[in-house]
């Protein structure tokens, strides 16, 4: 017997991410319901990408806050390219191993999965004058090019891709918000909590136990008045999915 036995789990991650937590609820003896809130899409003018990317060497760091900014950043450079000058930097310890099976040679990951432990991350390095690259999401929260720019980096932040809402989400969620409601639904990012309110409606999800797979996301399920049930601690899938089990 699963520790989730019984139990319907909500696993709200983009359709192209969600096999790894959806897998381990399973292995528990979770019942999973897929539902994509997030599908992603390219920038709307992907020119800053690709010149970013044709001009990587020019930075002396590049900043990688999501997978998808790697794939995006990565698809974008010349087939065949061989590495980059620049220093990567990664939040979260997935992240960074996307990067380094793409090639890219990891220089700094905070131990924390959150924006504020990668400043922290730099320690007392002199910024000034430095070049700091950051391909991220249309909208984003922008808390580590602030922080940058003011220890004196010149940051750079760039749209490398757009969460977007998938087709035929609106009906998914009619399908899955009522009797008999989900036990848990699982959050991995401020985006994927935005989508859901609009989606779903904040009476419907006040319903359902949440977890979220860190402070970030958790703030962002607070905003909209909901409950927090569980938190990953590390923030990482395999948590999020020991997180509800305990």
């Amino acid at each position: 017997m699963g520790k989730l036995d019984g139990l319907r789990v909500v696993v709200t991650r983009a359709a192209h991410q969600a096999e790894d937590l959806a897998s381990l609820l399973e292995e528990r003896g979770a019942e999973v319901l897929l539902f994509p809130v997030i599908a992603i899409a390219p920038p709307a003018d992907p020119r800053a990408l690709e010149l970013a990317a044709k001009q990587a060497d020019q930075y002396d760091w590049i900043v990688f806050t999501s997978a998808n900014a790697i794939h995006a950043f990565i698809g974008a450079c010349k087939p065949g390219r061989s590495g980059i000058r620049a220093q990567i930097a990664t939040v979260g310890s997935a992240t960074r191993a996307i990067a380094e099976r793409s090639g890219l040679q990891v220089s700094l990951t905070p131990e924390r999965y959150v924006a504020e432990a990668l400043i922290e991350s730099f320690g007392g390095e002199d910024l000034a004058g430095r070049r700091i690259l950051i391909p991220s999401a249309a909208v984003t929260r922008d808390v580590v090019a602030p922080a940058l720019r003011a220890r004196g980096a010149i940051v750079e932040v760039i749209e490398a891709y757009r969460n977007v809402i998938p087709d035929g989400a609106a009906a998914r969620a009619a399908e899955i918000f009522r009797e008999p409601f989900p036990d848990w639904l699982t959050v991995a990012s401020s985006s994927a909590v935005e989508n859901l309110v609009r989606l779903a409606g904040v009476h419907h999800l006040a319903r359902v136990k949440i977890a979220s797979i860190g402070p970030v996301t958790s703030s962002a399920v607070r905003v909209h008045g909901l409950d927090v049930a569980a938190e990953a601690v590390p923030h990482t899938v395999l948590a999020l999915a020991e997180s509800i089990a305990k």
